[in-house]
């Protein structure tokens, strides 16, 4: 028998040993003993996560007050054990429950920027459409920042065990290829969606860059916990509720992610999950927005970011970025074409979505097949009309001529693009709202 204990980073386990001898069996009883006797925290629940009533909250420092944010639901949930763990709660300020707020609670590695820091940066700068900074933290219990090496596995060093490889905590440089239930997950396993309409959603997280130091095998990795809260609510632009306010959606998403270049940053990530949407007049929040900066970095506005590895959601990823380029805005506006090509096939309206066979291998093939199958949906014109007309759904064919006029705009000559081109945010913005008045695109049903 051994005892495992799993975490964020993954499972380590006792030394094996036997429960019918006389050491193995009085090892078992304390085993089980210990287990009995553990309270909620050391089960693996959340301390700062409280309970009053029927009410759940958080309490946060900001500006040196402290606030209580009541969670009012929850939004997103990763399913797994292992990895980010990302889970995303609708809540309100205790003294303001009419104005909505975004709490994620997320497990980061170590040595990225904090999304919290770009976020601010952000919203200092007063970058549109993109969701707005409220408050960062690093979650921290019992007086300590909570990650895991030290608050979790309280220093135990698993490069001690006998047997212990390196290569076992070397991040994963290939694209993830899990598949997302019920919106996102990060787990490793090749599951098949457990619904007709989750199956239109594609695998949710992505993979990043090895550093030098987590490629050398010097120290395992480490994660810790964090929070981001926003002021920005909103819906995926797959749910919108109209082919007109879809396209309004994806022009404000480019515009907010226009503007976040020119102060310095790329998003990295376009994907249905991370371009938002808001249809309540109610709601303060911006109309169209991005989320998600978790893969953002400082780079040069003008050129490549010089991040290398392969970085996004797949089905979404520019045929350069499957092909490791260097990272540009310009792969982020082909993604956008990618987002709305996969919203017309797989979505016939905000609550009707289905998977496609021909496009459900895109979410499994290795990058380099999944950049050529790419290269062949868009290269011959004619060939390209005759598959949206297939499989386009009934609500969004209507939008073939305009998917295909922005497929000239981000595809020259049926290829993919070879120089930075500034001025393709500017073109794809004005199809988009071109499109909003076509009258086939207005006509309803």
């Amino acid at each position: 028998m051994r005892v495992w204990e799993f975490d964020r980073l993954g499972g380590i386990a006792s030394e094996q040993f036997d429960i019918n001898s006389k050491d193995g069996g009085l090892r078992f009883v304390t085993t089980i003993l210990g287990f009995l006797r553990m309270n909620e925290e050391m089960l693996g629940f959340d301390p700062t996560i409280r309970t009053f009533g029927d009410q759940q909250y958080i309490d946060i420092e900001r500006n040196d007050k402290t606030e209580r944010l009541i969670i009012d639901e929850v939004m997103k949930r990763a399913r797994c054990v292992a990895g980010r763990a990302t889970v995303c709660w609708r809540a309100h300020r205790k003294e303001d429950p009419q104005t909505p707020l975004v709490i994620k609670d997320s497990w980061q590695y170590t040595d990225r920027d904090e999304e919290g820091e770009l976020l601010r940066e952000a919203t200092q700068k007063g970058v549109a459409n993109v969701a707005r900074y409220y408050h960062h933290e690093t979650v921290r219990v019992r007086g300590a920042n909570d990650d895991i090496q030290q608050n979790i596995r309280k220093g135990l060093d698993v490069t001690e065990a006998a047997n212990y490889r390196p290569g076992r905590a070397k991040l994963q440089t290939s694209t993830n290829v899990s598949i997302s239930r019920k919106g996102r997950s990060t787990s490793a396993g090749v599951k098949r969606p457990s619904s007709d309409a989750d199956a239109t959603l594609p695998p949710i997280k992505r993979s990043r860059p090895t550093s030098p130091t987590k490629a050398s095998g010097e120290r395992p990795p480490n994660r810790v916990h964090r929070r981001v809260i926003l002021s920005d609510y909103g819906k995926p632009i797959y749910k919108a509720s109209s082919r007109v306010t879809l396209l309004s959606a994806l022009e404000g998403c480019i515009d907010g992610h226009h503007h976040l270049h020119k102060v310095g940053l790329l998003h990295r990530d376009i994907s249905i999950n991370n371009l938002m949407m808001n249809e309540d007049e109610k709601n303060p929040s911006w109309t169209a927005f991005l989320i998600d900066l978790d893969l953002a970095v400082r780079g040069q506005r003008e050129g490549a970011s010089g991040a290398k590895g392969k970085t996004g959601t797949r089905a979404f990823m520019a045929i350069g970025a499957l092909l490791d380029d260097e990272h540009s805005f310009m792969h982020d506006l082909e993604s956008f074409f990618w987002v709305l090509f996969w919203i017309c096939i797989h979505y016939n309206g905000p609550d009707d979505g289905k998977p496609v066979p021909r496009y459900e291998n895109w979410n499994y093939v290795d990058t380099d097949e999944l950049a050529a199958l790419k290269q062949g949906e868009i290269t011959v014109e004619e060939d390209f009309l005759k598959r949206a007309d297939k499989h386009f759904t009934s609500h969004y064919r209507p939008l073939i001529p305009w998917v295909n006029r922005l497929r000239r705009k981000v595809f020259p000559n049926g290829g993919r693009w070879m120089k930075l081109e500034p001025e393709l945010y500017s073109s794809m913005k004005k199809i988009l709202h071109d499109a909003q008045k076509d009258p086939r695109v207005l006509a309803e049903g």
